[in-house]
């Protein structure tokens, strides 16, 4: 062994590998460190908006990561990816239907994303699903009937099983040109089929806990991917507190004012940056509608702001390759604003 080999690593060294391997951590620290230093009490603020929204969203997050562990422990994890297998027209528009109809927020269904993609399941499926997923939910659609009626509440239903079955067909064209394989990053969901195909299923031990190796592949999934989630939900939520403080929404009614095809297109657009989240949108929409905005920019609004929201944006380029999530954003954007002109249209009729 040489002399060199037993040095201690340089300074620079250790910052390099500490920002590899905790930089989202990193990040955060440094936005409330900045924080703290110029607006203390903004800080406070940043800090008890993240924690509200991560203990909002736990119940969910706590669900979707058990249903993965357990999946992955049993063994079900097979049975549930073969369960997308099939006739691609069916199976995406199952998986649209699934995801306008489930519970699930964008960032719940992370974990049985990553597991469905890393067991082979088709891109164009689980994207059908995911797109549809952070648009409405029963509770949802409750809360839109009240704010903006029945018409709008089911106009935004359509719409998310529309844009779940609009992406899944364009990357299903696109996924037979070759260019979609393998859309996980490295790292992410390799304990699934290596060979990037559903595996023959074998026998599942639903009594996992009988079994000291399946407790602890349970134990494993569960920690790894809670530890995933809560490193990059709470930047997210860190920057989506900073964009509620220094982005007023008078600034918003401004710029999506007026009735026209270009609201629309300014809906769709303002809609990523501007979007508050699911249920704050919704009293800011109704707002603006009621101020002369055209219904067709509201909900182009809250689709693409929906779908394009910060947790779930960074939880989607957290998932999966830089190409993914460009076509991620671009479909969202697009049905968001065909979603919008069909509504101003049904309207004007």
């Amino acid at each position: 062994m040489t002399e060199t080999s037993l040095a201690p690593p340089r300074p620079v060294t250790i910052l390099r590998r500490l920002w590899r391997d905790h930089r989202v951590w990193l990040a955060s620290g440094l936005i409330l460190a900045v924080l703290a230093l110029l607006d203390p009490g903004q800080a406070r603020e940043s800090v008890i908006f993240t924690a509200g929204s991560l203990l909002h969203t736990a119940p969910f997050l706590v669900l979707s990561i058990a249903v993965a562990a357990w999946a992955t422990a049993t063994g079900a994890d097979n049975l549930i990816a073969r369960a997308f297998t099939g006739a691609p027209v069916v199976m995406i528009g199952l998986a649209a239907l699934a995801g306008g109809l489930s519970p699930f927020c964008s960032c719940g269904v992370i974990p049985l994303i990553a597991a469905l993609l890393a067991m082979g399941v088709p891109l164009s499926a689980v994207m059908a699903f995911w797109l549809a997923s952070p648009v409405m939910d029963p509770s949802m659609f409750v809360l839109t009937t009240g704010v903006l009626g029945l018409e709008f509440a089911v106009a935004k239903t359509l719409a998310a099983v529309g844009l779940g079955i609009f992406g899944g067909a364009v990357v299903h064209w696109l996924g037979r040109a070759g260019g979609l394989a393998d859309p996980l990053r490295p790292g992410i969901g390799d304990g699934g089929c290596g060979g990037g195909k559903v595996r023959d299923p074998k026998p599942v031990v639903w009594r996992f806990w009988n079994h000291a190796e399946r407790r602890a592949k349970f134990g494993r999934e569960a920690l790894g991917v809670t530890l995933f989630l809560a490193k990059w939900l709470t930047l997210a939520f860190l920057l989506e507190s900073l964009m509620l403080a220094f982005i007023p929404a008078e600034t918003v009614t401004s710029v999506l004012g007026g009735a026209g095809l270009a609201p629309i297109a300014l809906g769709t657009l303002v809609g990523v940056p501007a979007y508050l989240n699911g249920y704050a949108a919704l009293p800011l929409v109704g707002g603006l509608i009621a101020q002369g905005m055209a219904h067709g920019a509201g909900l182009a609004f809250l689709v693409a702001g929906g779908v394009t929201s910060l947790p779930a944006a960074i939880a989607v380029w957290a998932l999966v390759k830089p190409r993914v999530f460009l076509l991620y954003l671009a479909l969202s954007l697009s049905g968001a604003f065909a979603a919008g002109l069909l509504f101003q249209l049904w309207g004007s009729v």
